[in-house]
């Protein structure tokens, strides 16, 4: 590690600048519009609310393994003690930024909790339980007190360990003090092991338990795989975006581009390769309680869905993204993140959306505007969060390493 800072060009823009202001804007006022009308839609159903907190818990869910992704990427790299990836962390470290503002979206998510009725979750439900012996077994964990001070504790966990990052990250720029790489680095290992830990039993809380019945051991590593790719596509966008209007052109190379290819390549078939295990063991033993949760996806217009999830969701962005050249074309592989953060939101409509029941599919303008205004509240809190800073870790002591890596 030296401690030489590199200086960029002297017209190198690495801040928002005078695009804060609009973007937050837009973000703010289409996020608005966006929810209204969901919150709208959902009143008008006349359901109790099933069909849009379903449709709430898709967004948020999808939303949040951005943020979540995002994490996870910073502490690799200081885990690693990367150098390549200097200039594109800071990315990262925004992504995972909202964390406070995401902790606030997920309180429509309890209003459900002291509703009559199962209205998200059958375990609520107290008559239910008491006439069920597997949901009663399980009650000492599903219960509504245990679920929000699980849930306090995940939230507590995931700002404490963004802020850590970004703070010490930006005040870094100004001091280019290599003790705080140091202490960020002796960190990572226990922010890894707290991240593992509580996105898994967040995944089981939030997700898992629409169908209480059903477990599976894998479900919180197949719901990070995909949080992963989300974020990493989010990157890259990020990065092509800021590029497109001028900033950060230096500092974020093709040699970037590639590696974030690789990763996303990576992830994309650890993501396939953990939904293929939880399937083929379900599908090799055929037990009942197990295979109840894969019967209403292969029936119907879930059967369509599953299949699409297979070819496009895997198949297609495997071909499209494992050769060397759409990795080192921007554009390209702008084109394959947009792909798979559609896929990741079809994915994460897969996992929640068939507990609502019901014979058709259930998508349509509610689902569009929830995640749109989700969406758009997240990305509004990742311009706040990147306003006035540096768009890239100025004062890490590897920065001339990143800025002159090369792929082999």
């Amino acid at each position: 590690m030296t401690t030489d800072q590199h200086h960029l060009p002297s017209d190198e823009q690495t801040r928002l600048g005078s695009l804060t202001n609009p973007a937050f804007l837009a973000c703010v006022i289409l996020g608005a519009v966006a929810l209204l009308t969901g919150f709208v839609l959902g009143g008008l159903q006349g359901d109790q609310g099933r069909y849009f907190f379903h449709a709430y818990l898709t967004s948020y869910a999808f939303v949040l393994s951005i943020a979540l992704g995002g994490l996870f990427f910073t502490a690799l790299q200081h885990v690693s003690r990367a150098g390549w990836s200097v200039t594109v962390r800071r990315l990262a470290e925004l992504l995972a930024a909202p964390m406070p503002w995401l902790a606030m979206l997920f309180l429509p998510l309890l209003v459900p909790l002291f509703l009559d009725g199962h209205v998200l979750y059958e375990w609520t439900d107290a008559e239910l339980v008491a006439a069920d012996p597997i949901l009663a077994g399980k009650a000492p964990y599903l219960n509504v007190p245990a679920f929000i001070l699980r849930a306090v504790v995940y939230f507590a966990v995931w700002i404490w360990l963004s802020r850590f990052f970004l703070r010490l990250s930006v005040a870094q720029d100004s001091s280019a003090d290599p003790a705080l790489t140091l202490r960020m680095e002796r960190l990572s290992p226990l922010a890894l092991i707290l991240f593992a830990f509580t996105v898994t039993f967040a995944s089981f809380d939030w997700i898992m338990s629409l169908t209480p019945h059903w477990f599976s051991t894998i479900f919180g590593v197949y719901y990070f795989s995909g949080a992963v790719v989300a974020a990493l596509s989010m990157m890259i966008l990020a990065a092509w975006g800021l590029q497109a209007t001028g900033r950060l052109r230096n500092a974020i190379t093709v040699e970037h581009y590639h590696d974030l290819g690789k990763l996303l390549f990576a992830f994309l078939f650890f993501w396939g390769y953990i939904a293929f295990s939880q399937y083929m063991l379900i599908w090799y033993a055929n037990i009942p309680e197990e295979t109840a949760w894969y019967l209403p996806r292969q029936t119907g217009s879930w059967r369509t869905v599953s299949l699409v999830l297979l070819i496009g969701g895997l198949l297609v962005p495997f071909v499209g993204l494992i050769s060397r050249v759409p990795k080192r074309n921007k554009s390209m592989l702008a084109f394959w993140a947009v792909w798979l953060m559609v896929a990741h939101w079809l994915d994460v409509f897969y996992l929640v959306m068939p507990s609502f029941g019901g014979e058709r599919l259930p998508l349509g303008l509610i689902d569009v505007a929830l995640t749109v205004g989700l969406t758009s509240v997240y990305l509004a809190a990742v311009v706040a969060a990147a306003s006035g800073r540096e768009l890239v870790a100025r004062g890490d002591p590897r920065l001339d390493e990143s800025l002159a890596f090369e792929n082999l």
